[in-house]
């Protein structure tokens, strides 16, 4: 038994022969034992197993884990079959079995594969030795082809218009299936160019940032050996598809950037998984294994956890049928939640079936909330905060990472009203109303914004401006001031959190009936007068009578279809028209004693 060394961490070498073809295993970690599970990672097309160093590394650390790859037959240093038959699914899976009893034959392995990787572990999955040899299945971008098979017959035999799409939409991301069944021009294309520029390949369409070692140095010859997989499979079984069922937990990591498999294969799962864990990552193809190792690390880890403590039902499943709630197993934070806009918003997250964590203030009202989520039916959890405290958003957040895990849904809606104009307005009054209206947000975006993106695994926040924000007063300096502010904040963050499949969506709502027309302060007012001129303003908000709810259906809107600004009311759509055809109409607007 050798020793190597490809991504700084000891590599130990075997070989196990099955059907005849040596297959080369490298191992890394401390032994297998009840405290070290033994994860196996199966690698794709046309890659080795170098295609899994960072995620490898990531589980062994620490001895986290006993981590197992190998080259599948005609890759990387293992042997070739003699011919085409010796690529079929039955052999592959009989290749993975042969490795895992080798590697582990005193306790179940946790498989991880991607890509034809995956292709062929399901094969093994649904096979009836599965039970008792594996203990759990994670599937990035590699379908069951049985599962395509019958994905699409139910679609020709039932064509409405969303079927016909996204059999039009996978059609569209396999052309290279064709490709791959011409008789020469595909073996011709990776030896006489493609293999040599494929860095670069991975670099323009996939995001992956060059590094020796990759792609292996064997890379030619496997590719075009790896043709054999999709002329031995890929015809008869989708043509053909079997009945394939898998009896042990699996765990489905869809990438959402991938250029070859789409979301949509993965609808109907459920009808041949019965214990299915779906969880999403903001990833190309390749870029998920290549770029993020360590993301794909932790959700394997915390699944097999999950599996081996026995707590399989602990995270909720999301579902993907048509009319389900779009937020089942989603966690959503809602800031300035005990009443208002941000109440609506919690409750609409949670009547959509997200997991709803509140905080405002007034702890009572957020308690309140969420109790009303409970009713709902969804979890609700309820903390006191004041968002103008930047130790206490980070406390607060840190909480909730903790107790709750990362939130996918993050919306900065604390706020307070004040009207006056520049010169009457006190540093005190400036103040207040940028420590919330601003830092609040600010807070709330630094806080929350950073550990998603650590996360790896995309979201979206939301941040509540308002139609002040491009539509100048003169009796509301600093509310507009805070809100445009707001407003700029979002497009920047939006753009330094594309990349990471963060979405950020600023609200611009118009005159809304709330609560926050009750505690708006004036400048310059006595206490007495300050009073009535709040209750004649809620007066002509009231009899505007447009409610929060509608506020919040846009907020739910604006995360599922990814919206960057989204003016509510008519008013504020009406202002946003004209300050991009007219603005001069708003400035001489603003010189009136209007508030809003």
């Amino acid at each position: 038994m050798s020793t190597s060394k490809p991504t700084g961490a000891e590599v130990r070498t075997r070989t196990v022969v099955s059907g005849g073809v040596p297959l080369a295993v490298f191992e890394q970690g401390g032994r297998p034992g009840p405290e070290r599970p033994t994860v196996l990672l199966v690698h794709g097309y046309p890659d080795s197993h170098r295609v899994w160093d960072d995620v490898a590394e990531a589980l062994a650390a620490d001895g986290g884990c006993h981590v197992v790859r190998y080259d599948v037959r005609g890759a990387g240093e293992s042997g070739a079959p003699a011919d085409r038959s010796g690529y079929r699914l039955e052999q592959l899976a009989d290749d993975l079995f042969a490795v895992a009893e080798a590697v582990s034959p005193a306790r179940p392995v946790h498989l991880v594969a991607h890509d034809w990787g995956s292709i062929q572990s399901w094969e093994a999955v649904t096979d009836p030795r599965a039970v008792g040899c594996l203990a759990s299945f994670t599937s990035l971008s590699g379908p069951c082809l049985d599962h395509i098979g019958h994905w699409f017959r139910h679609r020709i035999t039932r064509p409405g218009p969303r079927q016909l799409r996204q059999l039009l939409a996978q059609t569209a991301h396999s052309w290279y299936i064709a490709a791959f069944h011409l008789p020469v021009a595909a073996p011709m294309v990776w030896r006489f160019g493609l293999a040599r520029r494929w860095d670069k390949v991975l670099h323009r369409l996939e995001g992956v940032t060059p590094r020796p070692g990759h792609p292996q140095p064997t890379l030619r010859k496997d590719a075009v050996r790896g043709i054999g997989l999709y002329r031995a499979n890929m015809l008869p079984r989708i043509l053909h598809p079997r009945e394939r069922r898998a009896e042990i937990p699996v765990q489905v990591i869809t990438l959402t950037k991938d250029h070859y498999v789409s979301p949509a294969l993965t609808e109907g799962l459920e009808r041949w998984v019965p214990d299915l864990s779906r969880r999403t990552l903001p990833a190309t193809h390749w870029s998920a294994l290549l770029e993020k190792g360590t993301t794909v690390a932790r959700m394997v880890r915390e699944f097999t956890d999950r599996v081996d403590s026995g707590k399989r039902g602990e995270r909720p499943r999301r579902p993907d049928l048509p009319g389900d709630k779009p937020f089942a197993g989603k966690l959503a934070v809602v800031t300035g939640a005990g009443g208002g806009i941000g109440r609506a918003t919690a409750l609409a997250f949670a009547e959509r079936g997200a997991t709803v964590v509140v905080c405002d203030i007034d702890l009572a009202a957020a308690e309140r909330t969420a109790e009303l989520a409970r009713v709902l039916g969804a979890a609700g959890h309820a903390y006191q905060v004041d968002v103008s405290d930047g130790k206490a958003v980070e406390s607060f957040a840190a909480e909730v990472a903790a107790d709750h895990g990362v939130p996918d849904i993050v919306v900065n809606n604390a706020g307070v009203g004040h009207s006056g104009t520049f010169l009457a307005t006190t540093d005190e009054e400036w103040r207040r109303v940028l420590d919330v209206n601003l830092w609040g947000v600010i807070h709330g975006c630094r806080a929350f914004g950073s550990r998603m993106a650590e996360r790896g695994e995309g979201g979206h926040i939301v941040n509540l401006a308002s139609a002040a924000a491009y539509l100048p007063s003169k009796v509301l300096a600093a509310y507009a001031t805070s809100k445009a502010a707001v407003f700029m904040l979002s497009d920047c963050l939006r753009a330094e959190l594309a990349a990471d499949g963060i979405g950020v969506s600023t609200i611009c709502p118009g005159i809304v009936n709330t609560n926050i027309t009750r505690t708006t302060t004036f400048s310059g007012l006595s206490a007495a007068a300050q009073a009535a001129k709040q209750s004649r303003i809620s007066g002509m908000y009231a009899k505007r009578n447009f409610p929060p709810e509608k506020v919040a259906d846009q907020i739910v809107a604006a995360v599922l279809h990814r919206r960057a600004v989204v003016p509510v009311t008519a008013e504020a759509k009406a202002a946003r028209l004209i300050g991009r055809v007219a603005p001069s109409l708003l400035r001489a607007a603003a010189r009136l004693n209007a508030t809003g």
